[in-house]
């Protein structure tokens, strides 16, 4: 707390206001901040202390901007800082960072590159930001995200403030309920990766005009990135990792949903995930033919392994998937494919070798299963949690079983849960058999209320 006072402090120290430093004065540190107001005097008259970049540099606007990439807890970038690092170099450099900034010679690190698989094979590109860097991105965001975001359709949901992906989810099962049954999806090959930065600025001058803003910006988009200790420069390209990325990815796809309104379409955007929904085929071919020359002008390539048009059924939209039930309703449920990745992470979580006891077990499974139903609480398939619901709890059986061991123990433990001696003694004949006899006998011994009492959380 103490540190992020001091720290507050220096956000606080402004050009041409000589004096008291964060970090305790001293008459050199005052003089220096004196020669900082005289060398961007000019500077500050052109932009005014109105423009973005003063606003962006505000004392209130850093501390949030401070607040939320320390929330975030992210890793260190090039600079190997990390985040407490940070706010000690801040104390003693934001001053020189303050000028160079407002005089236009800030030059951005380059960022560190971070692959991840992806769920559906191969490797996704992050480039994480120093931390000095992902806090005057945050703090240009929150300055430039009021601004522009009113601006975007109201079919795009990715990354903006108030939407989530659930209301893109909703919106799609409005479109199929309206009699638009026939989807296409187009997907962007390495969208991130391939954003043009000459066509992404020119979009982005549309919406703003201060120079000083938009000149930092293309410095971050030119900044590069550091592989195997070699700095690669890029011309196209905006990293995942930075806080910048996702809105300045919607500047220049909002182009592309602003066309689709003018044609009338209905679609829903989520990031680079791109639904739009008609009555046919035919008018769907004719949808994607005029997508690719839109992409095309934004020097974007659509994916055509991956885009297709097809039936709205059964097509995977942020995790969900739209089914026919009775009565012509469209159900929103969970795709087959995020069941599948479920069931392999709680595979590897309730693997029966790694040595634990089942309250450990059950504490690891709760932050999962947690976040996995809250997100998946949307889908109106209720027979789908109770069917994971009941998978989960015989793997548990399973391994307090094997955790048992011997057959003595097995009976031993059994009677003591109420089990009849026979019943007992059936399963400790056969005590390898986890799996069955987790299934047939223990469903009574070890009910709902068991797994209640140990703490472990309920799909359905």
């Amino acid at each position: 707390m103490d540190d992020d006072v001091t720290l507050e402090r220096a956000w606080h120290q402004k050009p041409g206001r000589p004096g008291r430093t964060a970090v305790g004065a001293g008459e050199a540190q005052a003089r220096g901040v004196g020669d900082e107001a005289r060398s961007v005097g000019h500077d500050t008259q052109a932009t005014g202390r109105d423009s973005l970049l003063w606003q962006a540099l505000a004392r209130e606007n850093l501390v949030k901007a401070w607040q939320r990439v320390k929330a975030n807890k992210g890793s260190a970038g090039v600079d190997s800082r990390t985040i407490a690092e940070t706010a000690a170099y801040l104390k003693t450099d934001w001053a020189r960072i303050r000028k160079e900034l407002l005089a236009g010679t800030y030059r951005p690190s380059p960022v560190r590159r971070v692959q991840i698989p992806k769920p559906g094979g191969g490797q996704r590109e992050l480039g994480i930001p120093t931390v000095v860097d992902r806090v005057i991105q945050q703090a240009l965001l929150q300055v430039l995200q009021p601004r522009i975001d009113p601006t975007f359709s109201e079919s795009s949901h990715g990354f903006r403030p108030g939407r989530r992906a659930h209301d893109a989810v909703c919106q799609a099962q409005r479109h199929v309920q309206d009699g638009y049954r026939v989807v296409v999806d187009v997907d962007l090959e390495k969208f991130f990766d391939r954003v043009n930065h000459d066509v992404l600025m020119g979009r982005l001058a549309r919406r703003i005009d201060d120079k000083a803003v938009l000149r930092l910006i293309r410095r971050y988009l030119n900044a590069g990135i550091l592989s195997r200790g070699l700095a690669i420069r890029r011309y196209e390209g905006t990293p995942q990792g930075g806080p910048l990325s996702p809105l300045l990815a919607n500047v220049l796809l909002d182009e592309v949903d602003r066309d689709l309104e003018r044609r009338g379409h209905r679609f829903v955007r989520y990031a680079d995930d791109l639904m739009v929904y008609v009555r046919s085929h035919k008018a769907g071919a004719r949808v994607l033919e005029g997508l690719r020359k839109q992409f095309a002008r934004l020097r974007l390539k659509v994916n055509e392994a991956k885009t297709a048009v097809t039936s709205a059924f059964g097509r995977v939209f942020l995790g969900f998937e739209f089914r026919a039930a009775p009565g012509g309703v469209v159900k929103r449920g969970v795709a087959s494919k995020a069941k599948t990745t479920f069931k392999q992470r709680i595979r590897w979580l309730t693997c029966r070798s790694r040595g634990r006891s089942l309250n450990q077990i059950v504490e690891q499974l709760r932050a999962f299963v947690l976040g996995w139903k809250a997100y998946f609480r949307l889908s109106q398939t209720p027979t789908v949690f109770r069917e994971l619901d009941q998978w989960l709890r015989h793997r548990l059986r399973a391994i307090q079983l094997k955790h048992w061991k011997r057959g003595k123990t097995m009976y031993r433990e059994l009677l003591a849960l109420g089990a009849r001696p026979e019943q007992a003694q059936r399963v400790a004949a056969n005590s390898r058999r986890w799996w069955r006899n987790s299934r047939y006998e223990l469903n009574r011994l070890m009910p709902i209320a068991y797994f209640d009492r140990l703490g472990m959380p309920r799909l359905s």
